[in-house]
This record gives structure tokens, C-alpha cells and sequence, in this order.
């Protein structure tokens, strides 16, 4: 239970933060929605293109649906693959838009320091009861019972080195490196037209992206395209196929198998990345970790996301070393053991951090495993608030209905996923 007398302070109008907006309103707990883009689904906007594998079925949250439907939304086909774009314009936008959430959004406000009101992370005394300290990037702050982080990994995307650095040279060549799901046949069509692309990952967003500029090389002559993975094989990136749970998740291995048969993908495998140099006629030159070289126009930076903890740098986390998600809910979601549709049911016991009160959800939740879909988003969300109104036995009865079949997750050498989440999701 919080001080129903301040509000929960919720970071992101992605799909999970209005889920939790949305399950807050229905238990009558004062909140309010920070978001630092300009509009509901800012991040997802970056991916508007692109078309989940996941129907829509599993990417509406439930609390959110009974608002919408109260309202007479005409929800879309459940059984449909929607893209980024259709689930801002068709869910989050008109969820956004209901009059018993619009008032509580802030948008363009940025929050970028969390701590307690008149004590630092070392105290202990009073801790508690220290309402907390949301400080926005204008100076001014809030005062908040509770805090739910959902503001995903968007913008804290992974780098080309394999040993998780950047790779020699890499800040220098940021000009020549596009990181994942660009818009290769829209807004960035010129940049790859007629020239060569490598894609540097092994997870769906390289998928989509390969698939993309096949697409493009088909159209436009003399537009090559070649996929580096850290990896020997790729067989872990191809996914289940025909077996999978999810056909729209299916495809894009099957899709993928058949650009590399065909060789309208050139495979280089086994390429750990240490350098990028940028060749005297301006281009990229990749140098793996054995000294092999691959030159190209343009580099996509497909190798997945991780969260950044700083904002929280006042409160006290713990978190799992290698994943950087809580250190409970690590083996749960561990990309070397699970895929989307294997990670068991959890909830507000497993988001718990010793600073009470402050819950990270959605893709950051998750931390750098890229197993993420957006209903367990979703039930993360209506956990924790349940959690927040003092509904200890309906937090704790978690549930999760999630495809079983299927391939997620990629070898942990070869980490990468099309974003999801808090910051909407192709994997959702």
C-alpha cells in the first residue's frame, strides 16, 4: 500500500506505460504519465515500419481494452499483425486520448534523477516513508508515493563490438553506422540504394532489416547486402519456422533462410567485430577479432539493446551482473535457458527492488535479455499495481498466456532483438 496522497509517477507512453496508467485509473490510485517525446508511442514511432509477430490479440492489455471498449473502440482483428505505426494509431493514440487519462500525460517531459526526499541512497532511517524525488530535465521536481519505470532501452541500443566495448574505431565511424530497424525502404531508401549494407546481428530486428534490403536490391541494381553474425552457425537465428507458435515470427526465419540459399544475402559468419576504420574514399571497413576485413558503404548496428540505470543512481537496486535486470527475476529470463514463449509467469515479487516502491517494467525490466514480449508487459503492469493498492492476493496471482513454441532468443554471443515492450515491439 502507498501515500494515496501523492501520485505514482509513471516514466513512458510506450504500450506498457499506458498499461499501467490504465490499471491505476481502475484502482483509483492517483498518477501521472511522464513521457519525453512529443506524443503516445514515441519510441515505437522510430519502428513504424516494421509489423510485429505477434497478433493483436496478445499487444492489447487488458485494463486498457475495458477503457477503450467503454469508450466504443472499434478494436482491430485479433487475429492480425499490425505495425509499429497501426499499434500507435489504432491502440495507443486513442488510449492516450481518453478523457480519463489524457489529463495525467505529460509529454516533452523528461525525467532524469530519482531519489528520496531528504536522504541519500546510504540512509536507511526513514527511508520508507521518504516520499520520492522525480527531478525533470528543466530543473523542477515531482514528489511521488511510487515510481514505475517503463521507459524501455530504446535509446541504449548495443554496440558493434563483440566483447560488449565499442569496437576500435567505432565512435569516429558513428556517421557510416545506422543502429536497428532503419527505414530502408521509406525514409532511408537513399542511403542504401546502389551501395553496400552489412548487417551486423543475428536477432529479429537483423531480420527485418535483411529482409528489407533484399527487398530494396530486388527494386534497385547494384544494391548488395551482406549479414555479419558473431556466431558460427545461424541455425538459433532462424527460429522455428513452420513450427513456430507464432507464424509472423516463423516467417522471418524462413525468410531468412531462403536470402542466404538464393545468396541475395551474403553470410559471414563467425566474424567477432574489433575495429570499424573509415577507408581514405570514406567508407566502413569491419576487422573481426582473426583479422578478416569486410568493407562496405553503409553498417546496421542490429546487436540488440541494453537498459541504463543511471536515473536510478540514488535509489538501492540489485541487479543481476550479467542481464542487469532484478537479480530475482534473472534466471527466468535468461536468454541462454528461454525463449519469448518459455518464461514462466511473473510479477510485482520478482520486479521488487530493495528500494520499496520503485518497480522497472516492460523491455528494461528485462535488462539485456532479448526474450521480451509485450503481454508479459502487460501482467507485469497489473501485478504491480495491485501490488500498489494494497491487492496483495490478485498481485500475486500471476498469469500469462504466451505461445509455447518458437525461438526468441539468439546465442548469447549474438544478443539481439527488434525492441519491444516499453518501447512497443516487434517481439510483442
Amino acid at each position: 500500500m502507498i501515500n494515496e496522497e501523492l501520485p505514482v509517477v509513471v516514466i513512458g507512453a510506450g504500450p506498457v506505460g499506458l498499461a499501467a496508467a490504465a490499471h491505476l485509473h481502475e484502482r483509483g490510485l492517483p498518477w501521472v504519465l511522464l513521457e519525453a517525446g512529443g506524443n503516445a508511442g514515441a519510441a515505437v514511432s522510430n519502428w513504424g515500419h516494421v509489423q510485429l509477430f505477434s497478433p493483436w490479440r496478445y499487444n492489447i492489455d487488458s485494463a486498457a481494452r475495458r477503457l477503450l471498449d467503454a469508450a466504443g473502440w472499434a478494436a482491430p482483428d485479433p487475429e492480425q499483425l499490425p505495425t509499429g505505426a497501426e499499434l500507435i494509431g489504432d491502440y495507443l493514440e486513442p488510449l492516450a486520448k481518453l478523457p480519463d487519462l489524457a489529463d495525467r500525460i505529460r509529454y516533452g517531459t523528461r525525467a532524469v534523477a530519482l531519489g528520496r526526499a531528504g536522504i541519500d541512497r546510504v540512509r536507511t532511517d526513514g527511508r520508507e516513508q521518504a516520499p520520492f524525488v522525480v527531478r525533470l530535465a528543466d530543473g523542477t521536481e515531482l514528489s511521488a508515493g511510487a515510481v514505475i519505470d517503463a521507459s524501455g532501452t530504446w535509446g541504449t541500443p548495443n554496440v558493434l563490438g563483440v566483447n560488449g566495448l565499442p569496437a576500435h574505431g567505432e565512435p569516429p565511424a558513428a556517421h557510416l553506422i545506422s543502429t536497428a530497424l532503419p527505414d530502408v525502404l521509406g525514409a532511408h531508401r537513399a542511403e542504401h540504394t546502389g551501395r553496400h549494407t552489412v548487417v551486423v546481428g543475428a536477432g529479429h530486428s537483423a531480420a527485418n532489416t535483411l529482409l528489407a534490403l533484399a527487398e530494396l536490391a530486388d527494386q534497385e541494381p547494384d544494391t548488395r547486402v551482406s549479414w555479419v553474425t558473431r556466431g558460427a552457425t545461424i541455425d538459433r537465428a532462424l527460429g522455428g519456422g513452420d513450427a513456430d507458435a507464432l507464424p509472423g515470427r516463423g516467417k522471418l526465419g524462413t525468410g531468412l533462410r531462403l536470402l542466404v540459399d538464393s545468396g541475395r544475402v551474403e553470410l559471414v559468419s563467425g566474424f567477432g567485430v574489433h575495429a570499424v576504420r573509415v577507408t581514405t574514399d570514406g567508407r566502413a571497413e569491419l576487422v573481426a577479432t582473426d583479422g578478416r576485413t569486410l568493407t562496405a558503404d553503409r553498417i546496421v548496428s542490429a546487436t540488440g539493446f541494453r537498459p541504463d540505470h543511471r536515473i536510478a543512481d540514488e535509489l538501492r537496486l540489485d541487479l543481476d551482473p550479467a542481464l542487469g535486470c532484478t537479480r530475482r527475476l534473472a534466471p527466468l529470463i535468461d536468454p541462454n535457458e528461454h525463449s519469448c514463449g518459455t518464461v514462466p509467469p511473473h510479477g510485482v515479487d520478482e520486479l521488487t527492488q530493495p528500494e520499496p516502491g520503485y518497480y522497472v517494467v516492460g523491455m528494461k525490466s528485462y535488462g539485456r535479455a532479448p526474450t521480451f514480449l509485450l503481454a508479459t508487459g502487460y501482467e507485469q503492469v497489473r501485478s504491480v499495481t495491485a501490488a500498489l493498492a494494497g491487492d496483495w492476493t490478485a498481485a500475486r496471482d500471476v498469469q500469462l498466456d504466451l505461445p509455447e513454441t518458437g525461438v526468441c532468443s539468439v546465442a548469447p554471443s549474438d544478443q539481439s532483438t527488434t525492441p519491444s515492450a516499453a518501447s512497443g515491439g516487434c517481439c510483442g
